[in-house]
C-alpha cells in the first residue's frame, strides 16, 4: 500500500528479528494446546476438469469432468488447520438431517475430533458449496444452503455443549460464514462463558454481522470487511489505520488483525501498536480457506502462549502456504516449521 508510512510501525522484512528457533519451538506447543470452534459447518465440493470447447447451445465454456473431491470448509476448515498443526480441536456446530450432514460426521471423526458439538436441525440443509475448477481457475461456483438463524433452542444446546467443554479449552475460534449460525444470542452466550477467564475468543467475521462481535479478544477481517464496517474506503497506509483503529474502539476487543491479501496483514493492538506484517507468499493460486488458516493459526499460537505480533507472524507464514494451493488446504506443522527456518535468518 502507498500513502504515509509514518502511519505504521513497519516490519523489517519478515520476522521483527525473532529467533526462527524461538518462533517454530511454540509450535511444539500444539498439541497440548485445544481450541474449540463454533460456527458455520460448509462442505467443500470440487469438481476437476479441463476446457477445451465452448459449447454449442451458448457461449459457455464445456470441462471435462476428471474427477471429484469433498473436503470441509468454513468451521470445518478451521478444525482441519488446528488438527494439521498438531493441535487438539473440538467442532461445534449445525449440519441438517441429510446426506451430507452425515457425511461431514463421518469426515470429522476421521481428524480425530469429536462429534458430539455437531447438530442435527430439521428442514435444514447442510451447506454445500461447489466450485467447478478448470486448468486451476474456478469456472463457477454454486451454493445450496439456508441463511435463516439457527433456532433459539439449538443455539441453547450449542452454548450447553460449550459450558460442559469450558474446563478443558484454552481459546474459542467463532467461524461465521453468515450461514445462520452466529447470532446476537450466540455470541452474548459465548462472552457470557468465557468471562474472566484466560480463554481466548477470536472471530473470523462477515461483515454483515460486525455489531454481535463487541467485546472479544480478536477478530480477523480482510480488508474490505473491515472497509465496509468502518464505512473509510482503504486505499493507503492512513486510511488502513484510520479503519484499524476505529474497529479497536468500536468493538472494544484486544486485537484486530486486517488481512490484505498480496499486501500481506496489519496488526492493531488495544494498547496502541500497529505492525505491518509483508506478505511471504511466492505464488497465489486461489485464496480460497485463507481466513480459516489465519484464524486458527492466530488462535492456536496465542492459547500456546505467543504474544500477538509473533502469532499474527505465524498465521502470516501459514497463509502465504495454502494460497499457492488450488482449493480448500490446510497447513502441516512441519511445513510451516520448514518455512519458517527458510525465510527467516538466524
Amino acid at each position: 500500500m502507498g500513502g504515509k508510512k509514518d502511519s505504521l510501525v513497519m516490519i523489517k522484512e519478515i520476522g521483527f528479528d525473532l529467533d526462527q528457533r524461538l518462533l517454530a519451538g511454540y509450535i511444539d506447543k500444539f498439541p497440548k494446546t485445544r481450541v474449540l470452534v463454533i460456527g458455520d459447518i460448509i462442505m467443500d465440493e470440487y469438481i476437476w476438469g479441463n476446457v477445451s470447447r465452448i459449447s454449442p447451445e451458448a457461449p459457455v465454456p464445456v470441462v471435462d469432468v476428471k474427477h471429484e473431491t469433498k473436503m470441509l470448509g468454513g468451521a470445518g476448515n478451521v478444525i482441519s488447520n488446528i488438527v494439521s498443526l498438531g493441535g487438539e480441536a473440538i467442532l461445534c456446530g449445525v449440519v441438517g438431517d441429510d446426506s451430507m450432514g452425515r457425511q461431514v460426521v463421518k469426515m470429522v471423526r476421521r481428524l480425530g475430533v469429536p462429534t458430539e458439538g455437531i447438530l442435527e436441525e430439521p428442514n435444514r440443509p447442510t451447506t454445500i458449496k461447489t466450485r467447478i475448477v478448470a486448468q486451476h481457475q474456478q469456472v463457477v461456483r454454486f451454493d445450496r444452503e439456508s441463511r435463516k438463524e439457527i433456532r433459539p433452542e439449538t443455539v441453547k444446546r450449542l452454548l450447553g455443549f460449550v459450558s460442559k467443554r469450558r474446563k478443558d479449552i484454552h481459546a474459542i475460534v467463532v467461524s461465521d460464514y453468515a450461514k445462520g449460525v452466529i447470532s446476537r444470542q450466540l455470541m452474548k452466550g459465548l462472552r457470557d462463558l468465557v468471562g474472566d477467564s484466560d480463554i481466548v475468543l477470536g472471530v473470523d467475521p462477515k461483515k454483515n454481522n460486525f455489531t454481535l462481535y463487541k467485546g472479544i479478544d480478536i477478530i480477523t477481517p480482510n480488508h474490505h470487511e473491515a472497509s465496509a464496517f468502518s464505512g473509510i474506503a482503504i486505499v493507503d497506509d492512513e486510511t488502513l489505520a484510520r479503519a484499524g483503529k476505529q474497529m479497536l474502539r468500536h468493538l472494544k476487543c484486544r486485537s484486530v488483525l486486517i488481512t490484505q491479501g498480496k499486501d500481506g496483514m496489519t496488526l492493531f493492538e488495544r494498547r496502541g501498536g500497529i505492525s505491518h506484517i509483508p506478505t511471504v507468499a511466492r505464488k497465489v493460486f486461489d485464496v480460497t480457506g485463507a481466513g480459516d488458516t489465519v484464524i486458527s493459526t492466530f488462535c492456536l499460537g496465542l492459547a500456546a502462549g505467543m504474544d500477538l505480533k509473533s502469532a499474527a507472524i505465524l498465521s502470516n507464514f501459514a497463509a502465504g502456504i495454502v494460497v499457492g494451493e488450488v482449493g480448500t488446504s490446510s497447513i502441516r506443522a512441519d511445513e510451516l516449521k520448514r518455512v519458517i527456518y527458510e525465510r527467516l535468518k538466524p
